[in-house]
Parts: structure tokens; C-alpha cells; sequence
């Protein structure tokens, strides 16, 4: 007779689908804190700032009200009516409340609309370096990704004829990312119009945009929503949410903007999958949109000076090459001469061996670029103290220092 084994009953979107580099990389720092040993971690992209007061206090203020029971699927009017206005004040999208779905965090915005849009070998087009979930979330829906290179020497930006070369006619969409994680790319206005002029062309591909990160940029930059474009309203699926600008990462609470079609598909996949998002988050998401900034522009700023501290210690480490990130609070160094010296003396194989021998012998946690498509980088976040930064980057430095020297 035979032994039951419940695992024999898994499928393939489980079996399939591997741990996430960052996740392993935190859990591998978790597990050696838990043993008593010093451990500084730059692996997670998680503001370290509490939710602005006034977010607060708007929850709670629900939560009394009674908020606490189903929200509609597509989320309460209130909320679509100020994502709109918000859409068309900030991004220039002429949108209408109909044309807004609010989602369980913006990770499922992403998952309902390529479960919405993409069949059976339909292709995806990814800009490496890209989001450690993108691919995933296209395997799971039986799509293809086609992944489009770029390193450190173009500024870790594909390019719009790049595109072009691998558009097919199996192309349901192009995923974009700016401000990227993890480079910290912004893709500027013209490389975003040289980018829509190829989308234009192709029959039938979208583009979605996933701009989480819009409110943390730097040099006095503005992100320009491709969706503003001419001609590429009816062809954008705009993803955004509250977690990274508003430090609302626990809360769960996206959304995505598209044509009243693909809005409707959308609603559609989350009804069958999650329902409605959780109704006092939502009261206070509208407190967020229509409430002061103040609490976002202070953490913007210190981003930006923790992006300055970050960017003095990389320049003087050996072995790295390192870009300003425009956006969001990663750096992305190419330690492709590191990971040379690396291979030679034995100390490591790869970049994920790079990093594990550095949590390992150094005591810091650091993302290996083969997480988002990219073998000769790794991924530091700086949503970290200045004190935490200063500790993770002189191990850091220590540890280049010692495979260079």
C-alpha cells in the first residue's frame, strides 16, 4: 500500500514558482539574528517611517463610524472619485471614477490585470532589471515573458527600439516601471513618448504602468505618467498605491486605472479571487489623497539624504560601479569586477553565493540582483536609519575590501 503524501497533491503554479531572493535573503537574516548573531539588514523595500497621524486618525475615525463591514468590489465611491481626481490633478489622466478599481495592495492590481489581459502564450515584454514578482505573476498566468536587457552602462533603461525589435504578434503588453526598483531609473518625458510611438504601432499591446513609487524621487525630478501621452489612454493600465509614499505598507491598499473594459475584467478577477479591499483603510486612503503632504515630502527629503550617504560610502568601495538612483530607495551598484575576484580566490560562484557569503561572514544583508534579471548587481535599500546604513555599508566596504585586496 501506497503512503499518502500531501505534498504529491500540490500543483505547478506552487511547485513552480520558487522562493523570492528577497524573501530568502530576509528570512536567512532572520534566522542567523535568532541564533544571537549581529545582523544589519538592507533587503526590504519598506519605508521605516510610521503612517502620516493624519491617516491614522482618519482609520480610527472610521473604524468608530461602523466602516467595518464589505466594501463593494470595485471599492467605495468616495475613494474612486478622489484616485480620479488625484489621477487628473497629478498624472494629467482625464480619468472618471468608472475607469478606477481599488485593489488589495498593488501587487494585486498587477495580478488582476495580467490575469485579466494575458492568455495562454501571450507575451509580456520585461525591462530587466525588473520586480522580483513580474515574472512570477506572468508564469502563473501562463503567459511568456520576454525579457529586454540594459545594464549599468545605458542607465539600467531599456530602450524604445529595443521594444520594437521584440514586439510580435503575440505582444499583450509591455510592463513598465518608474521610478524603477530596483535601479532607481526614471524614465525621462522623451523616452517615454519614443516609447509610445512603438506601443502606437503594434495592433493589439498595452502597457502597464506601475508607478508605486512616484512620490520618491529625487533632483528635483516630476515622473511623467505614460497614460498622459497622446493615444495611450486607451491602451495604459496605471498601477499605483499607498504603501511606499504614505508608508502604508501593512494597510494593503492599490489600485489601477484603465479603460472602462479592462477596469470591468478587473473587478471581475478580484471578485472571484478577494472581493472588496478593507472598507476603514479605504476611509483613511482618502484622508491620504486629500489630506496635507507635509509627512510626504519630509520623508521624500530624507530619502534623498540617505541616498546622499549611501552614494559617498559605494563610490569609494572597491570593485562596484554605482549610478544616483533618480526614484525610489534602492541602490543597484554592478559589482561585476567584485564578482571576478570573487570567482578567483573561491569565495564565491555567482551573486547569490556573493551575498550569502557576505550575510554570512559580514554580517549584512543585501538583495542579489539575480532576483530582478540582473547576475552582476545587487540591490541595497536605504528605508533604513542612517545609523543602520552607516553599519550595513562599512561591513560592505569591508567585505569588498577584503575580496579585492
Amino acid at each position: 500500500m501506497s503512503i499518502f503524501r500531501p505534498e504529491n497533491n500540490l500543483t505547478w503554479r506552487v511547485t513552480g514558482v520558487e522562493e523570492a531572493a528577497i524573501l530568502r535573503m530576509s528570512r536567512k537574516a532572520r534566522e542567523l539574528r535568532a541564533k544571537g548573531h549581529d545582523i544589519i539588514s538592507l533587503t526590504i523595500g519598506e519605508p521605516d517611517f510610521d503612517t502620516p497621524d493624519h491617516i491614522r486618525q482618519a482609520a480610527c475615525k472610521a473604524l468608530e463610524e461602523g466602516w467595518t463591514h464589505y466594501a463593494p468590489i470595485p471599492g467605495l465611491p468616495e475613494l474612486r472619485a478622489a484616485i480620479a481626481e488625484k489621477l487628473r490633478k497629478e498624472n494629467g489622466l482625464s480619468c472618471v471614477p468608472e475607469e478606477v478599481v481599488v485593489t488589495n495592495g498593488a501587487k494585486q492590481a498587477i495580478t488582476n490585470t495580467i490575469f485579466s489581459l494575458v492568455s495562454e502564450g501571450d507575451e509580456v515584454i520585461l525591462m530587466q532589471p525588473y520586480w522580483v514578482a513580474y515574472e512570477g505573476i506572468v508564469r502563473l498566468a501562463r503567459g511568456k515573458p520576454v525579457i529586454l536587457s540594459s545594464s549599468i552602462e545605458n542607465g539600467y533603461k531599456v530602450a524604445a527600439t529595443q521594444v520594437a525589435a521584440a514586439l510580435t504578434e503575440r505582444t499583450k503588453l509591455v510592463l513598465l516601471n518608474s521610478p524603477s526598483n530596483p535601479s532607481g531609473a526614471v524614465h525621462s518625458a522623451t523616452e517615454l513618448k519614443a516609447l509610445a510611438n512603438v506601443i502606437r504601432s503594434h495592433p493589439s499591446a498595452m502597457v502597464i504602468s506601475d508607478e508605486i513609487y512616484e512620490y520618491i524621487v529625487f533632483d528635483g525630478i516630476r515622473p511623467v505618467s505614460i497614460g498622459s501621452l497622446p493615444g495611450m489612454k486607451p491602451r495604459t493600465i496605471t498601477i499605483n498605491g499607498f504603501s511606499k509614499g504614505f508608508a502604508m505598507t501593512g494597510w494593503r491598499l492599490g489600485y489601477a486605472a484603465a479603460p472602462e473594459p479592462v477596469v470591468r475584467a478587473i473587478q471581475k478577477m478580484q471578485g472571484a479571487l478577494t472581493a472588496g479591499a478593507n472598507a476603514f483603510v479605504q476611509r483613511a486612503a482618502i484622508a491620504a489623497l486629500e489630506g496635507p503632504r507635509d509627512s510626504v515630502e519630509a520623508m521624500r527629503q530624507a530619502y534623498e539624504a540617505r541616498r546622499s550617504l549611501v552614494m559617498t560610502w559605494l563610490q569609494e568601495m572597491p570593485g562596484v560601479r554605482v549610478l544616483p538612483p533618480r526614484g525610489a530607495f534602492y541602490a543597484f551598484p554592478d559589482i561585476r569586477p567584485a564578482l571576478s575576484e570573487a570567482r578567483r580566490k573561491e569565495i564565491a560562484e555567482d551573486v547569490d553565493s556573493f551575498c550569502d557569503w557576505l550575510l554570512e561572514r559580514h554580517g549584512v544583508a543585501v538583495v542579489p540582483g539575480s532576483a530582478f534579471g540582473t547576475n552582476t548587481a545587487i540591490r541595497l535599500s536605504f528605508a533604513a536609519s542612517a545609523e543602520e546604513l552607516e553599519a550595513g555599508l562599512e561591513r560592505l566596504s569591508t567585505g569588498l575590501r577584503e575580496i579585492m585586496a
